[in-house]
């Protein structure tokens, strides 16, 4: 009974831990550095009063949101109104489940794990239209119902893209789509250069499905305020950021994983050598690679904050619907043919 109480029970709950714990700690510095990035763009200081080089700050606008009063309408739906941010955030986090950060260094690896990630994602679409209508006002389920259809409109974009990954990788395994870009080639041989478009859709659909500028519709603050967070404050309010945050985090590691290598070296195949064996990720891969990977990718997303104004509603979805997907469509026949072909496909 003891051995099955720490294989099944605590065993997973300690890996679950050294999950959540990092990515909770990652969303805290990442808010910081994207004050100090848009700060810096725009010849800004940043954070820089509380702690060392206002690296506190974060924390403390944590405490001031947790200590704050959480207010809930009074003609509000009570129990979906504090079940929404819950739906946004389990999902965003049940999602690194699957996400391996090198090899073996997973906590579920499971042979669909594509799968379990596209409906994780796609639950998180929940605590958005139950926040909005939950709260009985007409601003939240405004918000609600653009960010209900922008995620819909943009997920397709990116679980096509994701076919065509899985018709070069062969399989809807994470790892073995890593291993299926370790080629001799170094970074020619990642899914990026073939599948290039795909590559372009599916980040810039994981922007929109994030709601993040410029497709920041659903809080677009010169129209709707806060969309479907209008109505929340303290605990719950922090609860849909973090869930924002996290999803931003997820989709930097996805990039790397499916289009860009993973964990894989750049020059691996092209350069062997020697050397301390802390050196050794250098050429030939390891988990640093996926992080730095991750964190180009995250900054690119504070990047075009500073960079884009927001575009109009319309806009949004004619590119999701009458650019992307077609693009989608075409590019999955020319996948299949490269594969057929042996022009690209599992190393």
């Amino acid at each position: 009974m003891a051995n099955v109480l720490f294989h099944d029970v605590l065993i997973p709950l300690l890996l679950i831990l050294l999950v959540v714990v990092p990515v909770i700690l990652a969303v805290a510095f990442y808010v910081y550095w994207e004050r100090k990035v848009i700060g810096w763009m725009h010849v800004r200081m940043g954070p820089n009063k509380i702690g060392p080089l206002g690296l506190a700050q974060t924390f403390a606008d944590v405490f001031k949101l947790l200590l704050k009063e959480v207010v809930a309408p009074s003609k509000s739906s009570r129990f979906l109104f504090f079940l929404a941010p819950v739906l946004a955030v389990g999902p965003a986090f049940a999602a690194w489940a699957v996400i391996p950060f090198s090899d073996g260094a997973v906590i579920a690896n499971i042979n669909a794990g594509v799968l379990y990630l596209l409906a994780m994602t796609s639950l998180g679409v929940y605590g958005v239209l139950l926040a909005g209508w939950a709260s009985n006002s007409r601003y939240p389920l405004l918000g609600a119902m653009r960010g209900a259809a922008q995620v819909i409109s943009y997920e397709l974009a990116m679980g096509m893209a994701l076919v065509c990954v899985l018709l070069l990788a062969g399989s809807l395994n994470l790892t073995d789509i890593v291993h299926a870009q370790a080629g001799g080639k170094g970074l020619f041989s990642w899914f990026w250069l073939p599948l290039l478009p795909m590559f372009v859709i599916y980040f810039v659909s994981g922007v929109a499905e994030t709601n993040r500028a410029p497709f920041d519709v659903t809080e677009g603050e010169s129209e709707i305020v806060a969309g479907h967070m209008v109505e929340y404050s303290g605990a719950a309010f922090a609860l849909f950021f973090l869930a924002e945050y996290t999803n931003m985090i997820t989709v930097s590691f996805l990039c790397s994983l499916f289009f860009m290598g993973g964990w894989l070296s750049p020059v691996q195949g092209w350069i062997h050598l020697g050397g301390p064996s802390w050196l050794a990720w250098l050429w030939n891969g390891g988990w640093p690679w996926l992080f730095i990977k991750a964190f180009f990718f995250a900054t690119c997303f504070v990047w075009f904050r500073a960079s884009f104004p927001r575009y109009r509603y319309d806009q949004i979805m004619r590119l999701g619907w009458k650019v992307f997907i077609p693009i989608a469509i075409v590019w999955i026949l020319v996948t299949g043919g490269l594969k057929y072909m042996g022009l690209a496909g599992t190393a």
